[in-house]
Order: structure tokens, then sequence, then C-alpha cells
């Protein structure tokens, strides 16, 4: 089944596309002098000395040499890439000692509020589009529509609008008493076929423009249900349909083998984690336009922070941290070397947000070359939200998401860490 997102949303994923293109029609005319630039990720071709003509939020053409008057940019001594995409963050929290007390005194616009904070950042290390999965519904779709007009500093976000999970599953009301349990529960938790159909309509409902379902346990939930399957394969075929009925894909929350595979099986888009991956894993991935989102650096912060003396994680997180956190770089290693197409994602708000960029180090850690891994966060995170041609590239035609950083990126991801130009949709965030 070949799914093609709908467009019909009122303020949804294209929709964002277009508001923030419009939010930076009002500039004039600019020109990039851009003395090396990753004319194309996909091959890893660079060109130097560049002029990218930006106008109305789009790359309008590039020209050979510098050239332009007026607004113009020098980035002539930069390395030039498109502005990456990072397919898995929490833009609402950061976790730290609190957490726990948190959840009881921090309402929906305190969420939003740290969101508007942390997309700043995040934007600022690179980042022009973002998914946040699993996030406050309306502190995200909030966040994500105040972006797309332009009133919030941010990379374009793409919203789960809250997830879907089994009862007493890893995105439902744990560790609390059973008298909060119905005031903390989504109207994402659901049992049964038919309840599931449910839930992933209300997500729609509520301007999702993924579907994030959560089919294992997870770490940093507090309870010790483990990591493994926690929906039926029933449940998963209805969340699934449902959700490809309405035009979205859906991406699984999953650790555990069992649950990998039968969401795969259910015809399921992408996994987020893929801690315990094995062979038919892989098997069922290279099956259609299937992506792994490996978040290798939540698995090193987790274990990191497992291992601390008074770290603030719950007995329950600490144990599951320190069993799964070690096993995600093997096993990224493992489905890279077979094969399996990649796109990044780092959990931020597990680790501080702003360090997305050393998942790059952990994915040449995980056996891939710098190229490779840069492609993971530009064309192969573009394809996976179906938007391979709108971003992840700098080409005529697409939006103008345009970061630059000193030194070489192809031969050393490190210098990914700081970034010292960041350009989204036309309109400039950073330029050091």
């Amino acid at each position: 089944m070949k799914l093609t997102l709908k467009k019909s949303w009122a303020v949804g994923l294209a929709a964002a596309l277009m508001a923030s293109a419009g939010a930076a029609s009002a500039q004039d005319l600019s020109y990039i002098h851009a003395g090396r630039l990753l004319a194309d990720p996909a091959t890893g071709r660079v060109a130097e000395r560049q002029t990218l003509v930006i106008e109305n939020g789009k790359v309008k053409e590039i020209r050979d040499g510098f050239v332009g008057e007026g607004n113009v940019i020098d980035l002539s001594n930069k390395f030039v890439l498109p502005g990456f995409i990072d397919s898995h963050v929490h833009l609402g929290n950061q976790q730290g000692d609190g957490d726990r007390a948190s959840r009881f005194t921090n309402t929906a616009a305190d969420a939003a509020l740290r969101g508007a904070q942390y997309a700043k950042i995040t934007l600022e290390a690179g980042f022009t589009t973002v998914a946040d999965l699993g996030g406050n519904t309306d502190a995200v779709i909030g966040l994500r529509n105040a972006v797309a007009q332009g009133r919030v500093p941010g990379p374009r976000i793409l919203a789960s609008a809250g997830g879907v999970t089994p009862h007493g599953g890893h995105g439902d009301a744990n560790g609390v008493s059973e008298a909060f349990v119905p005031l903390m529960r989504s109207t994402g938790v659901c049992s049964g076929p038919d309840d599931c159909r449910r839930a992933v309509r209300e997500r729609v409902r509520s301007g999702a423009d993924v579907i994030k379902i959560t089919a294992t346990g997870g770490v940093l939930s507090d309870t010790g249900a483990g990591l493994n399957q926690q929906f039926s394969q029933a449940e998963l075929e209805a969340i699934v349909e449902t959700a490809h009925f309405m035009g979205r894909r859906v991406t699984a929350h999953a650790h555990g083998t069992d649950g990998i595979n039968s969401f795969l099986r259910a015809g399921g888009d992408s996994i987020e984690h893929g801690t315990y991956l094995d062979d038919e894993s892989i098997r069922l991935f290279k099956q259609g336009n299937r992506y792994l989102v490996p978040t290798l650096l939540a698995g090193e912060f987790v274990a990191q922070e497992a291992a601390r003396p008074g770290t603030f994680f719950t007995p329950n997180q600490r144990q599951k941290a320190l069993e799964a956190g070690p096993l995600m770089l093997d096993m990224a290693r493992r489905a890279h070397a077979a094969g399996v197409k990649i796109a990044f994602g780092t959990d931020n708000g597990v680790a501080p947000h702003g360090t997305n960029a050393r998942e790059f180090q952990l994915y040449v850690q995980a056996g891939m070359t710098p190229l490779q891994a840069i492609q993971t966060a530009t064309i192969n995170a573009a394809d996976h939200f179906q938007l391979g041609n709108e971003i992840g590239r700098v080409t005529p035609g697409y939006a103008a998401d345009i970061i630059a950083v000193e030194g070489d990126p192809l031969q050393d991801v490190a210098t990914l860490m700081n970034v010292n130009f960041v350009m989204r949709a036309g309109k400039v965030f950073k330029n050091q």
C-alpha cells in the first residue's frame, strides 16, 4: 500500500511549510556566498565558491562564483549544508531532578513555554525541522503553529499530538496514585482494535502530522512491565490501517524484538529505538519504505545517568536504562551493515536540547562514514517524512533551510557540534 499524506488539515505538515515560507516572504532578495557547499548530499559532491540566491523563503537559484548586491551573507570561509532534520524530539520537557513532581505541577502552558525555549536552542544547533513525538497535545500543536506563523523562533515542527498507547503501557499514567490516573490519562490510551482505531482518530482530530505509538515497554516509564510487546497484533493492525486511511504515517517506539517485528508485520512505517532488533527485523525493514530511527544519544545518556551515584531515575527506570542503553550502538551497527534505511533522531528531551549533533558522532562509531551520517539528517529524514521534494537539500525550489560550520564535516562530524550560521525558510536566526 502506497501511502500519500493528505494535505487537507488547517495547519498541518504541508501547511506549516507554506506558512514558514510566507513568514519569510517579506524579506528582500538575499545572496549567500558559500565557500564550500554540500551540493548533493546523495553523492557527497562539494562545490566551491557558490552563490545561493534566496527569495520568498526558498532557494531560487545557485550560481557559480560570488555574485549579487545588497543583502549579501558572507559565508565564504564556511562549509554550507542543508539544515538538519531530527526525527524524534520532545520539545516540551527536558529530563532532570524534579521530573516526578513536575507531572503534577506543570500545565500545558508551562510545556508550551518550555517548548519555545528548547525550540530556539534546537534551531540554533542547526536543526531546522524536527518531529515532536508524544508531547503534550495542546502545547506542541500551539508551538508548531506559532513557529509556522513566524511568531516564535524554532524549527519547523511535525507533531504527533500525543501518542497511542495501551492501558498500563509505556505512555499511560504510570507510577502515580489511582486517584490521579483519570486526570493524567490521555485520549490516546486504548485497548482492543476498535478502541485503538478511536485513539488514532483522536490524534488526527487533535492535529497530528504523524501517528506515534508505543509498541513495547519503555525505559523511562515508571513501571516494571519490561521492554517487550504491549499491543496485540490485532491492535497494531487496526492502528496502522486507520492511520493510513487518514493519510498519516505511523512510527512506533519499540525496544523488544517481538514488538518491533509485530509492528512491521502490521505495516508500520518506522521504528524509534529498535534496541533488540534481529535478523527478521532487518528483513522486514527492507520491505517497502521503512526507516529505523536509532536515537543513540538517548541510549548513551540513559546509560550514563543510570550509572551516576544519586541518579534522578527511579529504580524501575534505572534497571531498564542499564539493560537497554549500552546495547543501542551495536544495534545501529548491525542495522547499518545490513542496509536498513536510517533516519536521524535523538529523542532529545531525554538528553539535553541543543546536543542533537552528538548523534552524528555516535553514527560514525556505529560504522557510518561522515557523509552517511549527514545523509540520515538530510535526504533520509526528508524521505522518511515524505518531504523529499521540499527539504533536505540546498537546491532550487527547496526551502531555504541552510546552515554553516567551520572546518569540513565530511572529514570530522564533530564540527557539526558548533554551527555558526542558521537560516530557516529564508530567515537568518544565527550568524556568528
